[in-house]
Formats: C-alpha cells, structure tokens, sequence
C-alpha cells in the first residue's frame, strides 16, 4: 500500500466533495453532469486517498468468530463489514477519534474495531476471535437483541450501522424542535432538488458510515386526475428487494428483482398521499428509483415474507453478478453506467425457525467460507445458491475494498 505521501491532494479532493454537497445555492441550470455519479467518484477517490495517509499493515482476515450463543447472525455481518475496506481501514486505524464531533461515547466503535484488529492481526496467532465484549456492548445499546433467541441478520446490520453512525458523526447533535416547514421546490430541477435534500441530511448526519453506504432514494408520484408530478427524497443504506414468483427454468435473475422494486405502482386513492394540485387523495402511480449511489451499496433479497398469522421463507434461487453489477437503469435520466462489484455475501440456511447465517468474502487471495470459527477458501462457481441474503457490492471504479 503508498505511503502517505499525497496530503495536498487529500485536501483539496475533500474540500471539492464536501463544496459539493455543502454549498450554498444550488446547481446550476447548466449542468448536465448527475449529482449521484459525480459525487460518488469523488468520495472515492477521497476514501482511497484516506487510505494512503497512513500505512496499514494487516494479514489475511481469515480468521473465523467465535459462536457465543445463536450468534451466527452477528458473526456473518461483522465478516461481511469487516472486508469492507473503507470500514476496516477506518476501524483499524482508529481515525474516528480524530474525526467525530459527536458527543456520544465511542463504546461500541471501539469493541467493533477490536473484533477487527483480532480479525486482521499480522500475527494471526488466534484462529477464532470471540467477539462477547462487542455484543454485550450492542445489547445494552439495543435491548431488543438481548437473550439467545434468533436475530434477524440484516436487522442486525442496520441496527449496527446506526449506532456506530451516531457514535462518530461528524455533526454535533441537534435537537429537533417540532415539525420542520417542508421547502418547495417547484422552480428547480430534480437534481437540485436532491441536491438540496441530501445537503440538509448531510448538517446532520455525516460520518465514515454516510461515506460508504448512505444513497438516495427517490419516490415520483403522478396524479392520475390532473396530472401533477411531485418527488420525495429518502436516504438509505440498503435497498431491500422483492423476490418475484419463481419462473419456469425455476430461477430468478438479481436483474429481475430490481425491475420489481423500481416499476410503476397504481395506488388507489385510500393508499395514496395527497395529491398537492387537487387537495386530497386521489389514484396516482408511484416510482422508485436511486438518485444518489453509494459507494457500497447493500442488497437485502427479501426471502421472508410475514402474513398475519405466520412467517414464511422464500428459498427462490437468485442469480447474481460478481462483477460489472450496472444500476445505471435504476438511476437518474441519461447517468450512464454505474458498476458494482460483489465483495461479500451474507447466507442463510433453513427455515425461518430453524435457520443458520453464513458469509463468504472476498479479498486479494479469492472468496472464503465463513461458518462461525470455521474458514475455508471457496471457488466463485460456489457462491450462488438459494441461500444468498444479503449481497455487499462496491463501485467498481473505487479501490476501497481490496488490499
């Protein structure tokens, strides 16, 4: 890995990320570049530039956590966020205590980054890490994941995300004070619109987390009574797909399922918001669509799928791309490819009451296995089964993954 040698450059590509999202006044009418895709290659280039302030040496991260009781569900996450370069470069080298504002103890950041110095230690003396004082501290932090019962793997990462984001924010703390004026935007472009919103989000919540996972979505409404559109503008740090009916060949395509999750909706007038030109809730056809990409964007296939009396599992087979994922369909008019390549997978394995989480991960050796203390290299020709859960891409215009 470079030594620390391009400090100028580090600061000026922070300062043009941060004028990109901090200015004051909006973008101009003129441009025609996307806010997403020129924002998200240059955090990229901000993160790998982070990277080089400081050399970090690590070994292989094949090292397997300790199951202390039901908690596969932790340890295929903490696998799958620990080959999460950006992430473990951060952790390791402790740059959040230098970074945050926050006034909040950095307690769970700390054992986090301790899981993952022993996961990553040059050394690799210790085989297994156990990771007890990292889930006591998160317990107490989130009472709900208390006791030995089942968890829920992906709400466990975003549970985790949150909490190590409001440890290291970069914002001070801001109490909310009753409900804010909405701002109308009706003269502007969407993109500035976005840009906007995302600005407003960014005064509040800004860590290494927002850097690598934090997206926009957008939501576009158009009445179907007198034709107006309006948008609304969500920040997320996983997109959780539906898994459509299985097909004849008995399979479904990752492609197939972000269709599902980005075509039209009718919603009739009992389940739609109000529409701003009529005054009341009329039918209307509702979009999603990504505004803002992330530069680790995180892929919750949704195989469970709760009715009123019962939880059932989808076990469809979901194909995948390891490499050149293009969600460039999914986002902005006219904003060209955007590439993700698979890095980490999180699996599960049997029903919903009796279920088992695994993770396999990528790094500068290939993909391996990791079942609780068991590590075991794998081919890519393994990595698709009905088991896939949660996917981890990265931009593959980036280098923040990989040694």
């Amino acid at each position: 890995m470079p030594g620390a040698s391009g400090v100028n450059t580090e600061g000026s590509c922070e300062a043009l990320c941060r004028t990109l999202v901090s200015q004051k006044g909006l973008q101009r009418e003129t441009a025609d570049i996307s806010h997403s895709v020129l924002y998200t290659s240059l955090m990229g280039l901000l993160l790998v530039t982070d990277n080089e302030k400081e050399k970090l040496t690590v070994g292989s991260g094949r090292v397997g956590l300790k199951n202390i009781g039901n908690t596969c569900f932790l340890n295929a996450v903490v696998q799958c966020l620990s080959h999460t370069r950006g992430l473990r470069d951060y952790s390791l080298l402790k740059s959040y205590r230098d970074d945050k504002f926050s006034k909040e103890e950095t307690k769970l950041m700390e054992a986090f980054s301790q899981v993952l110095s022993g996961l990553w230690d040059v050394n690799e003396g210790d085989r297994v890490v156990n990771p007890r004082q990292f889930y006591n501290i998160f317990k107490d932090a989130v009472p709900y994941f208390s006791g030995y019962s089942q968890q829920d793997a992906q709400e466990f990462l975003r549970f985790l995300l949150d909490k190590l984001h409001t440890e290291i924010n970069r914002r001070p703390y801001v109490r909310r004070t009753g409900k804010e004026p909405e701002q109308t935007f009706a003269r502007f472009r969407i993109s500035e619109e976005a840009a906007a919103m995302w600005k407003k989000h960014l005064e509040r919540d800004d860590s290494r987390i927002v850097d690598l996972f934090s997206g926009q979505l957008r939501s576009s409404l158009h009445c179907s009574v007198c034709s107006h559109s309006s948008n609304t503008f969500d920040v997320f740090c996983d997109l959780s797909l539906p898994i459509p009916k299985r097909s004849s060949s008995g399979q479904v395509t990752l492609r197939e399922c972000l269709e599902l999750f980005s075509q039209e909706e009718k919603l009739d007038k009992d389940n739609s918001p109000m529409c701003e030109r009529c005054n009341r809730h009329t039918e209307c056809t509702k979009r999603l669509s990504i505004q803002r990409f992330p530069q680790v964007i995180v892929i919750h296939l949704n195989r469970f799928t709760t009715s009123r009396w019962s939880i059932s599992k989808s076990t469809v087979y979901v194909s995948f791309p390891l490499t050149n994922l293009d969600l460039g369909r999914y986002g902005p008019v006219d904003c060209g490819p955007v590439l993700y390549d698979l890095y980490a997978i999180c699996n599960h394995a049997g029903t919903v009451n009796m279920g088992h989480y695994t993770a396999c991960c990528s790094d500068e050796n290939g993909w391996c296995f990791y079942n609780d203390s068991s590590v075991t290299p794998v081919s890519e020709n393994q990595l698709q089964t009905n088991q896939a859960y949660v996917l981890f891409y990265q931009r593959s215009n980036s280098t923040t993954i990989r040694k």
